[in-house]
């Protein structure tokens, strides 16, 4: 059996009630708060659930030390459908909250993008790029060579 999708990603939080009105800002989705101590945020395809942290690494063995510092080595990406896209998320998460780490700027890949922090030092990509187009569903599509293939495995 493969696994076909990402499904779910789940974030530890320091506070799980800022971080649900933080990302229902950022995302513009409505969470989904009705299962006690967790919060789901319903997005096409994938989910983002926010978790406590001390429990998120109990619930995964309680040998586990909580230990964050620093660039963990993982960011979330978003791409935009412009780039002024770009630069409104970027804002919107700013007014959220969120530290902007790099202003939306041109990128060596012929692409526009910037990255922000969330209030838990996660960090976030928003980017556009002329190779990638979206399906009437929202999901993204690579251009090659003239012709958009889906980036769904």
């Amino acid at each position: 059996m493969r696994i076909s999708r990402l499904t779910v990603v789940t974030l530890g939080v320091a506070d799980l009630r800022k971080a649900t009105k933080f990302y229902e800002a950022v995302l513009g989705t409505p969470p989904n708060t009705s299962y006690d101590g967790v919060t789901f945020i319903e997005l096409p395809g994938t989910w983002i659930s926010l978790y406590p942290l001390e429990n998120l690494a109990k619930d995964i063995s309680p040998e586990i030390p909580v230990t964050r510092s620093g660039f963990s080595g993982i960011s979330f990406a978003h791409n935009a459908h412009s780039k002024d896209d770009v630069i409104a998320i970027i804002n919107r998460a700013k007014s959220a909250g969120a530290c902007v780490v790099k202003e939306p700027q041109d990128t060596f890949w012929g692409g526009f993008s910037g990255y922000f922090a969330d209030l838990d030092g996660y960090f976030w990509e928003v980017a556009w790029g002329p190779m990638f187009e979206f399906a009437e569903n929202g999901e993204l599509k690579f251009k090659v060579d003239g012709l958009v293939k889906s980036l769904t495995i």
